[in-house]
């Protein structure tokens, strides 16, 4: 939601920026220096709340999705978006966009006067899934892929998007928008192309609460090297103003106590260690926006954004008090007891604005993440600052009769690597929600088999729409943790795709099916992807699974030494495919949150090599290497993992090994692998790995779908 401030661009500011030292690990923090701020090398935090590790980087929580405006990744070149049949009859028929139209009037009312418009996917607390109401970049280009970035100008109007919605954006997009692959040789990024579009001078427009402060200060950079100014558009968003009675309500749900034997910490704690964080690193109070940051600390959950046990809100805590910012009629009762126990105050939502003035006047040393906190706040602290720094009043007084004037320390939150290493309860419920929800699936592929072979007519809505009903009898199942891709065909070569009851396919027996699910559980998150043919596969469909499998057996047995980045793992899940020449658009791995969010930060393995961030003993991450050919087929096998320490025969120069171990137990399709392909050992990890699926899930079972499951983990002979 957009607050209200009476100006449109912020006044320069004198806030003091403590940069990182190259050698920074981001749990327990030692006192500021005057230009960086120097983390301490302990292994062992004071609480196992917080834990600390050895010479880890800074590195911001850049996810792909959130950062289109920058990105370079992979492929061609950008083009008017249709299907390739449509191209030319697209460009003869020119669409009349009223959207677009209604935008640009709003380019010169008062109080706004710009040339160009950017509308990113997130919402003001940069999540990757979002309530409906704030779903602008849908609205305005059509497109409703999870990543993109639209730009509009007076004349053009241009949408960036990844690898993943290439396909997806080619149907959604009408003719008055322009399809830009995001890095692919040759495409400008967002910010480069709006720069070189308008003439010198432009002013460019965006909604504050929508950038983070870190997007908004290389937007800013980018397009002053073609004389053009950003403006913080702080009033109102003109998406908005054109949606306007027909855009959803905000989410109003009821807030959730998340019970401790699930958490494993208790909120206490969790705001101790924190507050000890807070003052290594020099400061008087931190201020988080990230959903599931705050859902983590306060033990609590919520349902205002699809897929996501989150509630809208933000939270300030100082060394001696905490305010919890959120709309108090989703709070009940024994939610205000649970933070009144823990001293959490509630505020009104949208008066954060008003606290971070406050803060600043009080003379606060406020902790900020740049990468993930938007650029409104951070902008009217740094205001703040210069408004309050020469005030006697504004100066806080410490216990040793010291003061300071206020400023802001930039650094990543510590809460972001705390939630990453999930404790002993936190990763029990991992293991008992995968169990259930595999016997949920072996349920619905047991029925899913049987239907297709008596050739009923199934859709990819109906087959997603089944899942869901033989997941929700699970016990603790809460919703889904993203939307189901069901793809039969080409489908599943896009690679997010979500099948619409007016445009979806007919699950076709004779070509692949590619199912990626999750779902939430009050215990766990789980994600899961196979890939099945319900007849005969072609030699070109089995090569092409078999070195995806193969692939992901690397990677599952990949032991790797302490402190390395996930960006070293990620070619052990291509090389099988790079081997002949093949390869896939998407990161190999992503972390996932415990009974939280699916795709959760800092870690990740991928080709992205610029997140240094190590792969560190207690994470949670995703192995999920595929192949598609696009107007296909798509292929894609996915588990999820738990990183632990390896036993090594050696530990040279004294390091830790880790390794992963399994949390995701159901049936890879052996129909699909060519055997000749496959070393023995490999033959072994799939046959080790079926037996395991029997022993754990097979109890879960009976009847016709135990069967089922015996079927489909039966041995496979070696050649």
């Amino acid at each position: 939601m957009s607050l209200t401030i009476h100006y449109l661009s912020p006044p320069p500011s004198r806030c003091v920026i403590l940069l990182p030292s190259p050698a920074m690990t981001p749990l327990t923090l030692s006192s500021p220096s005057l230009n960086r701020v120097l983390f301490l090398t302990s292994r062992y935090s004071r609480s196992p709340f917080l834990r600390n590790f050895k010479s880890l980087p800074l590195i911001h929580r850049k996810l792909p999705h959130n950062h289109l405006l920058g990105a370079r990744c992979e492929a061609s070149s950008s083009f008017t978006a249709k299907s390739s049949k449509e191209i030319r009859k697209a460009r003869a028929e020119a669409v009349v966009d009223e959207k677009l139209t209604a935008l640009r009037q709003q380019f010169s009312k008062p109080g706004v006067g710009i040339d160009a418009y950017i509308i990113p996917s997130q919402d003001a607390h940069q999540s990757e899934f979002i309530a409906e109401c704030y779903a602008r970049r849908a609205f305005i280009s059509g497109f409703t892929g999870s990543a993109g970035t639209a730009v509009v100008t007076k004349d053009k109007a241009a949408l960036w998007t990844d690898g993943r919605y290439f396909l997806q954006a080619e149907k959604q997009l009408n003719s008055s928008w322009t399809l830009m692959r995001a890095g692919n040789p040759g495409v400008l990024t967002a910010s480069e192309w709006v720069a070189d579009v308008l003439a010198s001078g432009g002013r460019v427009g965006i909604d504050p609460f929508l950038f983070s402060a870190d997007a908004a200060e290389e937007l800013k950079e980018a397009i002053a090297k073609k004389n053009h100014e950003l403006v913080y558009l702080y009033n109102v968003n003109l998406v908005d103003e054109i949606w306007k009675y027909s855009r959803p309500k905000p989410p109003s749900k009821q807030i959730r106590v998340h019970d401790l034997k699930y958490a494993g910490v208790d909120v206490a704690s969790k705001l101790s260690s924190l507050r000890n964080a807070i003052m290594d690193a020099g400061a008087s109070a931190i201020v988080i926006s990230m959903l599931d940051e705050i859902a983590w600390v306060l033990n609590l959950r919520g349902s205002d954004v699809p897929h996501s046990p989150v509630m809208y809100s933000y939270l300030i805590v100082e060394v001696d008090q905490a305010q919890l910012f959120v709309d108090d009629s989703k709070v009940n009762e024994e939610v205000k007891d649970h933070l009144k126990n823990a001293g959490i105050e509630l505020r009104p939502y949208d008066s954060i604005l008003q606290e971070i003035d406050s803060l600043a006047a009080r003379g606060a040393q406020l902790l900020m993440d740049p990468s993930t906190l938007n650029v409104a706040i951070i902008s009217t602290y740094k205001s703040a600052c210069d408004k309050y720094s020469s005030k006697p009043e504004s100066k806080e007084k410490f216990t040793d009769g010291s003061s300071t004037k206020p400023s802001g320390i930039y650094m990543q939150s510590p809460i972001s690597w705390s939630k990453a290493i999930k404790n002993d309860a936190e990763l029990q419920g991992m293991k008992n929600s995968h169990l259930r929800d595999a016997a949920a699936l072996a349920h619905f592929w047991a029925w899913l088999e049987e239907e297709v072979h008596k050739n009923e007519n199934l859709t990819e809505v109906d087959v997603a729409d089944r899942l869901l009903e033989f997941r929700s009898v699970q016990d603790g199942f809460m919703d889904t943790s993203f939307d189901t891709i069901s793809g039969s065909g080409a489908n599943g070569a896009i690679i997010h795709y979500k099948p619409e009851p007016e445009s979806c396919s007919r699950v076709d027996p004779q070509k692949l099916f590619l199912l990626d699910s999750g779902a939430q559980y009050v215990d766990g998150t789980t994600d899961i992807t196979r890939t099945a043919h319900f007849s005969e596969p072609s030699a070109r469909e089995k090569e092409c699974f078999t070195r995806v499998l193969q692939g992901h057996i690397a990677l599952d047995q990949a032991v790797f030494p302490e402190g390395t980045p996930g960006f070293v793992l990620d070619g052990f899940a291509r090389s099988s495919l790079w081997k002949i020449g093949l390869d896939y658009r998407h990161g190999t791995g992503h972390g996932v949150g415990a009974a939280l969010n699916v795709h959760e930060g800092p870690q990740s393995i991928s080709f992205r090599y610029g997140n240094m961030t190590p792969i560190q003993s207690g994470m949670i991450v995703s192995n999920e290497p595929g192949y598609y050919e696009d107007h296909s087929f798509g292929i894609r096998i996915e588990n999820l993992l738990h990183v632990k320490d390896a036993e090594t025969p050696n530990r040279f120069g004294g390091a830790t090994y880790l390794g992963f171990e399994k949390l995701t137990f159901f049936p890879i399709q052996t129909k699909m692998v060519d055997v000749s392909l496959l070393s023995h050992a490999e033959i072994d990890w799939l046959n080790s790995y079926h037996a395991e699926v029997w022993e754990k899930v097979s109890p879960l079972l009976e009847g016709p779908t135990q069967q089922w499951l015996w079927n489909n983990t039966r041995p496979l002979a070696k050649p």
